[in-house]
């Protein structure tokens, strides 16, 4: 009853499901510019080199075997063939480099209520207005787990993923390997800065997030910082995307996106209580 009760959450949720094809459902702006990129620019430039290089091959089966050709040509040089190979990779590299660069540079440029991004076109050149951060949460890899912070309120609290026991045991069953005992809680339509580092005793992670378009170093002694401003409620799951040891593939990374009013509350009972009493906000709002 448990599983059942969690059928929608599960499949609403902001993770992988099998089966799926392409990318997550993006619910950031990041996220947007990166589905737009994949989609438009990349896969239509890949289709295109596919079938090129097919008709190529074809050709070159057909006209030149030892049947069809028996007495091969002798050249060895062809100028225009020489400088269209050389040119034509070029300008691709060059139209892929362009919006990359413009997406890359979103990512790691904190909005000041003023600049602009790509968004879903990828070739807006900065039509999307995204508002200057409310909220700062630095995010610690620890060994193997996340400590999360709320920096304006000093309040801090650790993540652990959850045991197959207690994820099944809970009201709403989330998804094996991404349940977490504390999820990072932040309000929607919200731009939250997001500094990410690691333990000084430790070693490398990698914050990533699909959903939100998110993945960027956890380094000890280095803090990165990134972005998002998601557009919905609901829960949405990452994992850690770098090689840090033994229980690498058991630090997920789990947020929950509420209304401005429910996240108000949560801080406010986080600060005049515990993380467990901020909980218990949500589970009532629910």
């Amino acid at each position: 009853m448990a599983q059942d009760a969690g059928a929608t959450l599960i499949q609403e949720g902001g993770y992988a499901h099998d089966g799926q094809l392409g990318l997550q459902r993006s619910v950031t702006p990041i996220m947007d510019s990166i589905v737009a990129f994949h989609d438009g620019v990349l896969m239509w430039t890949i289709t295109a080199i596919v079938l090129l290089v097919l008709a190529l091959l074809v050709i070159v089966v057909v006209r030149f075997n030892a049947k069809a050709n028996p007495v091969p040509s002798r050249f060895t040089h062809n100028t225009v063939v020489e400088v269209v190979w050389t040119v034509v990779p070029i300008i691709i590299l060059i139209v892929i480099a362009v919006p990359s660069f413009g997406v890359l540079a979103d990512q790691i440029t904190v909005p000041d209520g003023e600049r602009k991004y790509l968004g879903s076109n990828i070739f807006s050149f900065g039509e999307v207005e995204v508002p200057a951060p409310e909220v700062t949460v630095k995010a610690t890899g620890e060994q193997w787990f996340w400590t999360y912070e709320y920096v304006d309120q000093g309040l801090f609290f650790d993540s652990y993923m959850l045991n197959e026991e207690a994820r099944l045991a809970e009201e709403v069953v989330q998804p094996r390997l991404l349940a977490v005992d504390n999820e990072l809680v932040v309000p929607v339509g919200t731009t939250v800065r997001l500094q990410v580092t690691a333990a000084p005793t430790g070693v490398i992670h990698a914050f990533a997030l699909p959903s939100f378009g998110i993945k960027i170093d956890a380094v000890p002694g280095r803090l990165n910082e990134t972005w998002f401003n998601a557009e919905e409620t609901g829960m949405f799951y990452g994992q850690c995307s770098e090689l840090c040891g033994k229980d690498h593939a058991f630090m997920p990374i789990a947020i929950r996106v509420v209304e401005r009013e429910e996240y108000d509350a949560f801080i406010a009972a986080f600060e005049n209580g515990s993380y467990d009493d901020a909980q218990a906000t949500l589970v009532a709002a629910r």
